[in-house]
């Protein structure tokens, strides 16, 4: 009986032994993981679109008369600007406003004055830059006021450039989730969830160079379109 309790005490040694011989040939399957991260995408593009206002103003004692110098103005400018009116695209100038404007007294112990003022303002759009030189001159002949800023200047088919920058966003996430797998040895694997972040912004480069009367503008800066996406990838 000794003798088989030894054998038996023997075996039982050997197999466990050779389970966990078996244990560390065969490791057990590494589980999948997360991460998450974002992407960046951006386009450059040149403005081919423009919003423009013009208002003529006139001041005078009488609101009549200043409503009539504005209405002169009007006319002539709508005269000069005959031959590009198919091209202004939304084009309204129909709002006359008119108010009075408070002057100082001349001296100390007088009454004040007042005088009307009367404005009217021109809006439209148009889809060819090349027609804003024209346009800025006739403006600056007849004496209209405008302002020229960057927020003025667009693109036709901005839709387009927001889908690519998101496109080029979401390939940048993907791009840096393979990075991060190469380096852990694994691979990435399905996208779990993605968020836009915010909108899309476009960012001038350079400024329009058109800042007094009687410059025109040389060129119309590049612009930046940036959008940026947050996403959580599987790791295999």
């Amino acid at each position: 009986m000794p003798g088989t309790l030894t054998k038996s005490l023997r075996a039982a040694h050997t197999l466990a032994i050779v389970a966990a011989a078996a244990a560390l040939t065969f490791p057990v399957a590494a589980q999948a993981g997360e991460v998450s991260l974002n992407g960046e995408g951006s386009v450059q593009y040149t403005p081919d679109s423009a919003r423009l206002q013009f208002t003529a103003t006139a001041e005078h004692p009488l609101a009549a008369r200043a409503t009539e110098q504005v209405n002169d103005l009007m006319a002539r400018w709508r005269q000069a600007t005959t031959d590009l009116r198919p091209q202004l695209n939304d084009y309204s100038d129909a709002m006359l406003n008119l108010y009075s404007r408070n002057l100082p007294a001349p001296e100390r112990g007088q009454p004040g004055t007042s005088v009307a003022v009367a404005s009217q303002t021109v809006s439209f759009s148009i889809s060819d830059l090349a027609l804003l030189n024209p346009l800025l001159e006739q403006a600056q002949a007849l004496g209209l006021n405008y302002h020229l800023g960057p927020q003025q200047f667009y693109h036709s088919d901005e839709q387009a450039l927001q889908q690519q920058a998101l496109a080029r966003a979401i390939a940048d996430a993907r791009t840096r989730c393979q990075f991060v797998a190469e380096q852990l040895e694994m691979s990435c694997g399905d996208v779990k969830t993605i968020n836009i972040n915010g909108g899309f912004r476009p960012v001038p480069m350079m400024m329009a160079e058109a800042k007094a009367a009687g410059d025109a503008v040389s060129s119309v800066g590049p612009r930046e379109l940036t959008a940026s996406v947050s996403a959580t990838f599987e790791l295999n």
